[in-house]
């Protein structure tokens, strides 16, 4: 059931940009979903999910859609995407908080690992692999709620671009403490004083990318958050008018 009937004057740019949101989220997870995922491919995923979130804004504004979303019967579906939407915002501003106290983390190695003190390093590390898994609470508390199989498309979109963005933020949080294991399954092991030097030099070249890495979620969260925002601002406003 659609939020308004299309007749055949109406331009066809709607049913366009609702197949082509629908495209980018399928798009997305199969990215995410591959076994070859990085912490790059969250990045983009994020970035091109606050694009999409820019299409399903347009789709809002139609005339048509305002008056449809506002009606009795979609009102319902409107308040309650609102709420679970909150969670979203909620989770974007924990992951953040997350993620700098993650990159305070990794510097406090770098310069540990310049000292070449073996026992404070491997407790820095130890710290490190327990702010990761703090970053992974928010996702367990996580009530799951699948997108609705039926009624307006608009909102129904909403819920799959939400449902898509919990899974990019929560895959990026698993992802994190595994880019500080070593290629042989453990953590990183001491090494005898005559490989010391090549050991920092590797270690610090992983670290700095780590803390880029790191860096760039931040960058690919902000966007996303305010376009989330300004979707829930746009609900507000229909239900208001």
């Amino acid at each position: 059931m659609a939020c308004h009937q299309r007749s055949a004057s109406l331009p066809s740019i709607p049913h366009s940009t609702e197949s082509r949101v629908e495209v980018e989220l399928q798009g997305l997870q199969t990215r995410i979903s591959s076994p070859s995922a990085t912490i790059g491919t969250m990045c983009d995923g994020l970035r091109k999910l606050g694009n999409t979130y820019g299409c399903i804004e347009e789709i809002m504004r139609l005339p048509s859609n305002q008056i449809g979303l506002s009606l009795p019967l979609q009102r319902k579906m409107v308040e309650e995407e609102l709420d679970r939407s909150l969670v979203l915002v909620d989770l974007c501003d924990a992951m953040q908080e997350s993620l700098a106290e993650l990159k305070t983390s990794i510097q406090e190695l770098q310069l540990t690992l310049k000292r070449g003190d073996d026992a404070a390093i491997q407790l820095k590390i130890e710290s490190f692999i327990r702010l990761t898994k703090k970053a992974q609470k928010p996702f367990k508390k996580i009530t799951n709620s699948k997108a609705m199989d039926e009624g307006c498309r608009t909102i129904m979109l909403l819920a799959e671009a939400r449902e898509m963005a919990v899974s990019l933020l929560e895959s990026a949080s698993r992802l994190l403490p595994k880019q500080i294991v070593a290629t042989n399954g453990s953590r990183w092991s001491l090494v005898s004083k005559r490989f010391q030097k090549r050991r920092v030099v590797c270690e610090e070249a992983q670290l700095q990318a780590l803390e880029r890495g790191m860096a760039d979620l931040q960058n690919s969260i902000e966007p996303l958050f305010r376009r989330l925002i300004q979707s829930r601002v746009s609900l507000l406003n229909i239900l208001s008018s």
